[in-house]
């Protein structure tokens, strides 16, 4: 799924941190991200955000539920 529409990277991370699966980030270049991770939230989402085009990130979530909660956060805001 493609990020779209990410104002407020703190509640997209408290969406994150309600996931049960793994939920990874992925660049235009390849860079996988586990973004369960709390130093990878911390030290590399602020520098993908400000910098990288928003079209190209992409987030791939293991299980349905995930995937759900984050198309709502997409939705919803």
């Amino acid at each position: 799924m493609k990020i779209l529409q990410v104002t407020n990277v703190e509640r997209f991370m408290e969406v994150i941190d309600q996931c049960k699966g793994s939920i990874e980030l992925v660049t235009s270049e390849g860079d996988r991200l586990n973004l369960r991770s709390k130093l990878c939230q911390y030290v590399a989402l602020s520098k993908i955000f400000s910098e990288a085009k928003i079209e190209d990130i992409e987030i791939i979530a293991s299980d349905p539920e995930d995937l759900t909660l984050l198309l709502q956060y997409m939705i919803r805001g």
